[in-house]
């Protein structure tokens, strides 16, 4: 086997530790078949062509395989990839005028202990007091926060 066919070998079992690495996370069938492959052409260029080919291909592969991983794993390479994308969201918060406590109104969804309320034709997110209030019951504003109400079923 040539020299070229070893180093060939060594590459492309670098290439399969970069998607280990860097696209299919956990130990797949590229991760072993990578490590096998390099493994593969150190020990076949040592047996073939001597101890001191052996040890340019041992050097050169794991240089080349350092010198890959750093150039890699800089952040500048994966920024066309990555996902830039900014949450703009944000808590629905409302004034502590709107709703007061005492207000009445009913459950649009199950609080268990938190879901959705209208109250004065206005949907909120509510937390209850109790542990489950079902939906369709009648409830009272117990306490305004600044992103949700705390309420109690009406008796």
């Amino acid at each position: 086997m040539s020299l070229f066919a070893i180093v060939l070998l060594i590459i492309l079992g670098i290439v399969l530790l970069w998607v280990e690495f860097l696209v299919v996370p956990g130990i797949t069938v590229a991760g072993i078949g990578g490590v096998l492959l390099i493994v593969t052409g150190i020990y076949l260029s040592y047996s073939l062509h001597g101890s001191s080919a052996g040890n340019y291909v041992l050097f050169g592969s794991a240089l080349f395989m350092f010198t890959s991983v750093y150039f890699s794993l800089k952040s500048r390479t994966w920024r066309r990839t990555m996902l830039e994308s900014k949450l703009e969201g944000r808590v629905n918060t409302f004034d502590v005028g709107i709703v007061k406590p005492g207000d009445t109104g009913k459950t649009v969804t199950r609080l268990g202990p938190i879901g959705r309320v209208e109250i004065n034709g206005v949907f909120y997110e509510a937390k209850s007091t109790d542990s489950i209030i079902d939906s369709e019951t009648d409830i009272t504003v117990v306490k305004v926060l600044s992103d949700k109400l705390i309420v109690k079923p009406t008796n």
